[in-house]
């Protein structure tokens, strides 16, 4: 029985430290494993640092900045639905600006700052990356390039950006708003909870008689419409709400935005089948 209780007294001693909360860490000793790559050994890591070199098409550095940028749980209460946030989603800076980020993650999970489309010659996979893994700080610098351009910054870790935790970064004027950054432009895809009610099917189903009553009309009479033109008005109609649904509180670019890549996706399907079609008939010619 001694024994047991030892034992168990044991694992409890050695589970302690596993279960307590870590603590508020500064990272600031870390390892240089070159190309801007440092990292230490409780999990911070910086990728793509970059304090001195110009960018091409800069002459000077413009300005030299520093910004504080939190990431957590708590910064998500503001925008219903998500559950990770950074505590600011828009910054904007000069070209050439050299600017040193000072990342906070205030929770007790891994989160990450993450700018992506930088010029690859000098930053490694176009990218500048920053990450913690529990409550800590950790400092980064950057310099940005010419030209006016909008950026995204966001965690990459599995989910947390589509929870919540994105923003933007505009170089200059900027090239427009990137969609879907809480709290600065609507959500290309809104979350959709309904479920199709008895009101609903009835809607439905008035849909349905009110294209059944038209083509009735138009066919026992002489008309312009085509058979064609009926199918096209009975389809107007059913998708009709489901497009209302769809592009509920989107602006007006993203809807446009939207429906040509749409038709793009579209087109190209086209395209592939027609390929495939002389393809095959292709090979039926010279096989004979």
């Amino acid at each position: 029985m001694l024994k047991k209780l030892s034992i168990v007294a044991m694992s409890v001693a050695f589970s302690m430290p596993a279960l307590a909360e870590k603590e508020f860490e500064n990272h600031t000793n870390m390892m240089d494993h070159g190309d801007g790559h440092l990292m230490d050994m409780t999990g911070g890591m910086i990728m793509g640092q970059n304090t001195d070199v110009l960018p091409g098409g800069c002459d000077k550095i413009a300005a030299t900045k520093e910004i504080t940028v939190h990431a957590g749980h708590k910064y998500a209460k503001k925008f219903p639905g998500r559950m990770y946030s950074f505590d600011v989603q828009e910054y904007q800076f000069e070209p050439c600006t050299k600017l040193t980020i000072n990342f906070v993650n205030d929770d007790s999970v891994r989160h990450q700052w993450m700018m992506h489309g930088l010029p690859k010659y000098l930053y490694p996979k176009g990218m500048f990356h920053m990450e913690l893994t529990g409550p800590g700080k950790i400092s980064g610098t950057l310099i940005f390039p010419p030209g006016d351009k909008t950026y995204l910054i966001h965690c990459d870790i599995a989910q947390h950006m589509e929870k919540g935790m994105k923003g933007q970064l505009k170089i200059g004027k900027g090239s427009g708003d990137l969609p879907s950054i809480p709290g600065v432009t609507s959500y290309v895809i809104q979350d959709d909870y309904w479920d199709k009610t008895e009101e609903d099917q009835g809607i439905s189903d008035v849909i349905v008689e009110e294209v059944a009553d038209l083509t009735e009309a138009v066919t026992g009479n002489d008309s312009f419409f085509s058979g064609l033109t009926i199918i096209g008005l009975a389809i107007g109609l059913l998708v009709a709400p489901l497009l209302a649904r769809k592009f509920k509180n989107m602006s007006v670019g993203e809807i446009i935005s939207y429906l040509l890549e749409l038709a793009g996706t579209g087109i190209s399907l086209v395209i592939k089948l027609i390929s495939g079609l002389v393809a095959f008939l292709t090979g039926l010619i010279s096989k004979k």
